[in-house]
């Protein structure tokens, strides 16, 4: 059942209100036999609530019912009425049942027979009429209908169109606030990418920086580790090869004085070795009343002076154990061998240097030289001998050297110090001075004595240049200087074969 609302006010296009009953006379009219659709009118019952309200209930469920209503046409009640009666004319009209109503029905059918002739056309004419006049008002209905369709059309257009001007409207409005937000937005993301971009540049530029840095300083330390490395290596290979470059040298002299030895011994070229002249009256028993430390203090030179010369000599004793000094004197170089942990023995034949040496803590023997070095029978790593060879008689030379040769391990030193003969400048001053000197041995005799006695790798370093003691040798020229006043002493220092 559904409940319909009528508004209120419309009327039909000939003036007429519009009311329920308009919609009852619809239905009864719709019910007609003759009409195609009754079936449909029929199937729907009508009650009238009041003059604007109809409630229409469909007999039988139907789910179109009321997309149905849609093509269903209105028609006024006095239309209705109208068409009722014209379609009345030339009929009977109904009575209620009975004898007078069966006479005058047959009267009016008699009567309607007998003016059938009469009447017919102007019955056909006036249904004619009324369907001209139905079919122009449906004509006019439909246009009616088309207009307010195009009006509603219309009007849902201007409403579209309107609404299209708004949203134009607001959209015109809403792009110009757009574009300004979109062109501070965009000002404001290229200003912050710009600025990350900045940002990035400079921490990649740091980046790289701080890579190329730590590359430069590992390949730098790679570089300097592998020089370092090279470095050692070749001083390695290069200490080796010296190495065994000093085992061919000495090997090889010795070779060669064994050869020479044989060659002599052969040849009877060498004569039985003489034991040395009984010495005579040495000078220092002469002069025994004199103070020798004052002397020694006054001429040679102050202990620290001394030591500071003799320092000179430890880098060829490296790895030495142990050393002999033949006339130690007042132990300086005893001194320098303990600072270095190296043991030492002095011998002197001055029991007065010997005392001295002892209160300082050194080890010293008194004991004549050479008688010493026979009676020894140790194996020392290097003998050092210095400023006494001078002092001994030419012919106990080459005795001292072969007996220090013999109290040598293999491979062990003998250093010798003494004055320079070929420095002029000794005889004008230190060499006289001392009154135990006998006569200055030259370096090329001292290096043939220590060759035959079996050393190699003799080397002879100049000591004590004579420009430092006598200033006026400065004004002679480089070459006469170094020739005739070089070095006031020489060491020389060879290795046992």
């Amino acid at each position: 059942e559904y409940t319909f609302k009528l508004r209120q006010g419309v009327r039909f296009h000939d003036g007429s209100p519009f009311d329920a009953q308009d919609i009852v006379a619809t239905f009864e009219a719709g019910r007609d036999p003759a009409n195609a659709y009754a079936s449909a009118y029929a199937n729907i019952t009508v009650e009238v609530v009041d003059d604007f309200t109809v409630k229409l209930k469909p007999n039988t469920p139907d789910v179109t019912f009321l997309r149905s209503l849609v093509g269903y046409n209105i028609i006024s009640n006095e239309q209705f009425a109208a068409e009722g009666k014209v379609a009345a004319i030339g009929t009977v009209n109904p009575r209620p049942p009975g004898f007078v109503n069966d006479v005058i029905q047959a009267v009016k059918r008699l009567l309607a027979r007998l003016l059938d002739w009469h009447v017919r056309e102007q019955v056909e004419f006036n249904r004619a009429v009324l369907r001209s006049l139905d079919a122009v008002l449906e004509a006019l209905n439909e246009t009616n209908r088309a207009l307010a369709a195009l009006a509603s059309t219309s009007a849902a257009a201007q409403e579209q169109a309107a609404a299209a001007a708004q949203r134009s409207s607001d959209l015109s409005t809403n792009w110009s606030l757009w574009r300004q937000e979109w062109e501070h937005k965009l000002a404001t993301n290229e200003l912050q990418f710009l600025r990350s971009v900045a940002e990035l540049q400079a921490a990649f530029q740091h980046r790289t920086s701080l890579l190329e840095a730590n590359f430069r300083e590992t390949v730098k330390a790679q570089h300097a580790d592998f020089r370092n490395a090279l470095d050692r290596a070749v001083l390695e290979i290069q200490q080796r090869v010296w190495a065994d470059f000093e085992k061919v040298r000495t090997e090889f002299g010795r070779l060669i004085h064994t050869e020479l030895r044989l060659l002599r011994q052969r040849s009877g070229l060498a004569a039985p070795a003489s034991p040395p002249a009984a010495p005579g009256p040495r000078a220092e028993e002469a002069v025994s009343s004199l103070d020798w430390m004052r002397f020694a203090e006054e001429f040679r030179g102050s202990p620290e002076d001394i030591r500071n010369r003799l320092r000179f000599y430890l880098p060829f004793l490296e790895g030495c154990r142990k050393v002999v000094d033949l006339g130690c004197g007042r132990g300086e170089f005893l001194e320098l061998m303990r600072e270095a942990g190296i043991e030492a023995v002095g011998v002197d034949h001055s029991a007065a240097c010997v005392e001295l040496c002892r209160r300082k803590g050194l080890r010293a023997e008194q004991a004549d030289l050479l008688e010493w070095l026979r009676a020894s029978a140790d194996s020392f790593d290097a003998i050092f001998c210095a400023q006494v060879v001078e002092h001994l008689p030419p012919a106990w030379l080459p005795e001292l050297v072969r007996l220090a040769a013999d109290a040598l391990a293999p491979g062990g030193l003998l250093l010798i110090e003494t004055p320079n003969p070929q420095c002029l400048a000794i005889f004008a001053t230190h060499f006289y001075l001392d009154p135990t000197h006998v006569r200055p041995v030259p370096a090329p005799l001292l290096r043939f004595y220590m060759e035959e006695a079996g050393f190699c790798a003799i080397e002879v370093h100049w000591l004590a240049p004579a420009t430092e003691s006598l200033a006026g040798l400065d004004s002679l020229p480089q070459d006469f200087r170094e020739a005739f006043f070089g070095g006031l002493d020489y060491a020389i220092i060879g290795r046992k074969l």
